[in-house]
């Protein structure tokens, strides 16, 4: 009979709202993502979202994608009356995980310029291809507005 026990769940606040950012006691602390996130609230949540404008006009080149991309969801999010700190996940589809892997610097720079701070719980998938031929990322939003 194994005596490990499960690890004990540190409960760090993230602000005044009833967001609240789970990191097991004794885990390393992630960078640019949280392991899990709890809320209580509404839930606003976004569909598959890519680097497009407007007009459907896709930006040029990954960078240019996840920029336009994140600024869709703020703005889905706004729509929502939501804003990025109450983000609880984002789940990320990427054509070339080497693609993202070779821009993380640039990533956080822009995720900071859009974002801020607030990092939710996040997912990162390759894909073969998405809907659009040409778009090299797709993120999904979630967040929860508190009451």
């Amino acid at each position: 009979m194994s005596t490990t026990k499960a690890p004990t769940l540190a409960v760090v606040k993230q602000d005044a709202s009833s967001l609240r950012v789970l990191q097991p006691s004794g885990w390393p602390m992630p960078k640019g993502y949280a392991n899990g996130i709890s809320a209580e609230g509404r839930i606003v949540v976004t569909g598959g979202v890519i680097g497009w404008d407007a007009q459907e006009k896709l930006a040029d080149g990954f960078i240019a994608q996840v920029r336009q991309a994140l600024q869709n969801i703020a703005a889905i999010l706004a729509e929502g009356d939501a804003r990025p700190e109450h983000l609880v996940r984002l789940t990320w589809y990427v054509v070339d995980m080497d693609e993202y892997l070779g821009n993380l610097k640039e990533l956080g720079k822009i995720y900071r310029e859009i974002f801020g701070s607030h990092y939710p719980a996040m997912a990162l998938v390759q894909v073969v291809r998405l809907v659009e031929k040409a778009a090299r990322v797709e993120i999904e939003a979630t967040a929860v507005v508190p009451r």
